[in-house]
């Protein structure tokens, strides 16, 4: 076990972690660092960066975890970051991370980052499961090809984490050791030529000469825009254009496929020296069961079978946490809050409205994404750790290409019709920028769970015979509201890039790890609680700051009636607006407005509004034990809800205990949309729904939108679906009319 102690006087090493997607790089990354890390994004990039920091005895690593990238030709924006890291940041030492059962593949990027001339170290990873499959590595040849200390490791079990701290050490202090492929003598003599060109550039003194001089006979652009920007770097490129002209008339291929070949060639040379199989190459259960996970008809089934459980983990499981919370914050603590003023002769004064009302409030509305966070990223966690993730981008990547999508777009939009936030984040799995603005500017439009109180109470009140079947349309609507969008984004801002094959790799299956999950769970949640809770909490105090402010001239701050408040006369000001959907009330303009904060309070607003009494309007009589046995109690009872929801993941249940059978509730809604609508309530009920559907999405969203798809994608998304909500409801309820909808 790694003893891990603080001492201020260690010498800092900067260390990389870089490696192909799946080969372990971000469980050696949690292994080393644990909870010393900080997750945020690449400067003005939106690929994830975690840094962190192991200290041992004298010795400080300030470790990088970079994206996973195949290899280092920048063809992604992840190859991009890992590159431009390694050559602007200079870290000490690189460590590569390989897997050890498909050594030949891995290789490769280890080849690039050794022609990079960075001290480096191999982590020979997963070897307990290249062990398995009867493989046997010669690491002292492959140290002695490499130039690079290689180190057996499994980092899913903390197995050779030492080593790997001694390795970095031990390369940070010896001389460099250059590597240096020979790619024959054709290429050689071209790459000698443009060494003696290059003497007279100043990039020779930024970047390893070699490397430049094979970077431009691959005509990497990037290599080629730094040298046009200097002085005689037209000449340079003239003469690297002449060298891979004659290198490729005299072998008769592309330069860079040249170059690609030799490696090769020199990887799979090594690995038939430094690697042995035992026995002869068998049917693994991995393969097994792609016969059924990614097969041509039964692979998609199965994948939306997952995704069901995923979405009911996500709603079923964190249920009970959510009323639990919300319990706990409305009850006891709010007549905790309201006792401790009433003892400081503050209990009936604006003070307990804006603690109770407003802060508490904010903070119920923060706390009550976390179990639903938790439970979807645990679901998701599973799934990577198992290695299904890749199946599922598998197996969905034909259907998403027809909206110019990949396979792994999937996953997002289906976690949206649990939690837009979440699933905003989700989009992180993608592995170019423009699939990730437009998955995230398609998942609000599908169907949350939070909106679903206000589709059981307007359907109850207007479709009472149909309102399963009407529920179910809006869900429906959703999905071809974001294929449309997902369509005329392509043919307009998101241009495709051009339909390249799916190229990925399907990792073995294996058990998750109970470690890495619970880590997983906590970073993605504790990313959101950084970025989107201020938001939420600010939203929250202004919308509670215009219903205290007095403007009709009736009651005082923080005790007025609410038509009289800044809210009732802001929300007055959207009602025109609405008038045309048929709900042009101050009252509709006012829940939509506080559902800018969370689609469920739509449902607490109109029944606050048709005089529900506010949390400051009585302090309660229990006891401070009695509140602490409520507490205990009901935390109890979240616990047996939880563990009887478990059976119940493999089934449909839409029951919700928020159906709204207030008899004076749904009156007075009736009366209020019969009123505006002129008769047509049911054509207005439609339409408030869709309207809710499609609108604005909740703060905690915009602040997801805009922490990962930018400023700019964040106000599209935030007005463009306000337009899209209110064409579309427009048509509903004025189609409804021509129909009577009464």
């Amino acid at each position: 076990m790694m003893t891990i102690a603080t001492a201020p006087a260690a010498r800092a090493l900067s260390v990389a972690l870089a490696g192909n997607p799946n080969a372990g790089k971000t469980t050696l990354f949690n292994a080393l660092t644990g909870a010393r890390q900080h997750v945020g994004n690449w400067p003005g990039k939106t690929v994830e960066k975690k840094t962190g920091a192991l200290v041992r005895d004298a010795l400080r690593l300030d470790i990088t975890d970079l994206p996973g990238a195949y290899s280092l030709s920048a063809y992604s924006l992840e190859e991009v970051v890992a590159r431009d890291f390694i050559l602007d940041e200079r870290p000490d030492v690189v460590v590569a991370v390989v897997d050890a059962a498909n050594l030949e593949r891995n290789l490769y990027l280890v080849v690039q980052l050794l022609e990079l001339e960075t001290p480096g170290v191999i982590a020979l990873n997963m070897i307990d499961v290249a062990t398995r499959q009867g493989l046997d590595f010669d690491v002292a040849r492959l140290s002695e090809a490499l130039g690079a200390a290689v180190v057996p490791t499994a980092a899913r079990r903390g197995e050779g984490l030492e080593p790997i701290v001694a390795a970095i050490a031990a390369a940070a202090g010896a001389p460099r050791s250059l590597f240096r492929l020979d790619y024959g003598p054709v290429v050689e003599s071209e790459i000698d030529a443009l060494l003696a060109a290059l003497a007279q550039s100043s990039l020779v003194l930024a970047y390893p000469p070699r490397w430049l001089a094979i970077k431009l006979l691959e005509d990497d652009a990037d290599v080629a825009a730094k040298l046009a920007a200097e002085a005689g770097g037209a000449e340079l490129l003239a003469t690297a254009t002449a060298a891979r002209a004659r290198l490729e008339a005299a072998l008769g291929e592309d330069a860079d496929t040249v170059l690609a070949d030799r490696r090769y060639a020199w990887i799979h040379a090594l690995v038939g020296r430094a690697m042995r199989a035992e026995r002869a190459e068998t049917l693994t259960l991995s393969d097994r069961i792609d016969r059924f996970a990614t097969h041509r008809l039964l692979g998609i089934p199965l994948f939306l079978a997952a995704m069901w459980l995923v979405f009911k983990i996500t709603t079923d499981l964190s249920a009970p946490w959510v009323d639990w919370l919300d319990a706990v914050l409305t009850g006891p603590l709010s007549r905790w809050m309201l006792a401790a003023l009433g003892a400081l002769g503050l209990g009936e004064t604006w003070v307990a409205s804006l603690a109770v009302d407003g802060v508490l409030a904010g903070v119920g509305s923060v706390l009550a994404f976390v179990p639903v966070l938790l439970a979807l990223y645990f679901a998701l966690a599973v799934l990577e750790d198992s290695g299904y993730m890749a199946r599922g981008a598998f197996v969905m990547d034909r259907l998403m290409k027809r909206i110019g999508l990949q396979g792994r777009s999937f996953l997002p939009l289906m976690v949206g019709f649990g939690c837009s936030v979440p699933a905003i984040y989700a989009t992180r799995t993608l592995t170019n920028q423009r699939d990730r603005v437009l998955t995230g500017l398609l998942v609000p439009f599908i169907s949350c769970g939070a909106r679903l109180p206000v589709y059981v109470l307007f359907a109850a009140i207007f479709f009472p015979a149909r309102a399963g079947l009407v529920i179910l349309g809006l869900y429906v609507l959703g999905i071809v509201v974001a294929l449309g969008v997902g369509l005329l984004l392509q043919r307009t801002l998101l241009p495709a890039t051009g339909e390249a094959g799916l190229v990925m790799e399907l990792p073995p299956y294996r058990l998750p790890n109970a470690r890495s999950i619970g880590f997983h769970m906590w970073q993605r949640t504790r990313a959101f609680l950084q970025h989107a809770a201020s938001l939420i909490l600010m939203t929250t105090l202004v919308i509670w700051l215009l219903t205290a402010i007095p403007l009709g001239g009736a009651g005082t701050f923080a005790d007025t009636p609410m038509p009289e408040s800044a809210f009732g006369r802001v929300s007055a000001l959207a009602a025109p607006a609405l008038r045309p959907l048929g709900f042009g009330s101050w009252e509709s303009g006012g829940a939509l407005i506080t559902g800018l904060v969370a689609k469920e309070v739509v449902v607490s607003t109109l029944a606050q509004i048709h005089d529900v009494a506010s949390a400051t309007d009585a302090v309660g009589t229990t006891t401070f034990a009695g509140d602490l046995v409520e507490i205990v109690t009901s935390f109890g009872r979240a616990v047996v809800e939880t563990l009887r929801a478990i059976p119940g993941l493999v089934g449909i249940n839409l029951a919700t205990d928020e159906a709204g059978d207030d008899a004076a509730l749904s009156a007075a809604l009736r009366a209020s949309f019969e009123e505006t609508s002129g008769g047509h309530a049911a054509a207005a009920g439609l339409a408030f729904m869709v309207f809710v559907l499609l609108y604005t999405p909740c703060m905690a969203a915009v602040a997801a939108e805009r922490h990962e798809l930018g400023t700019r994608w964040m106000w599209l998304s935030l007005f463009g679906q306000l337009a899209i909500a209110w064409l579309i409801a427009l048509a509903v309820f004025q189609l409804g009319r021509l129909l009577g909808g009464g």
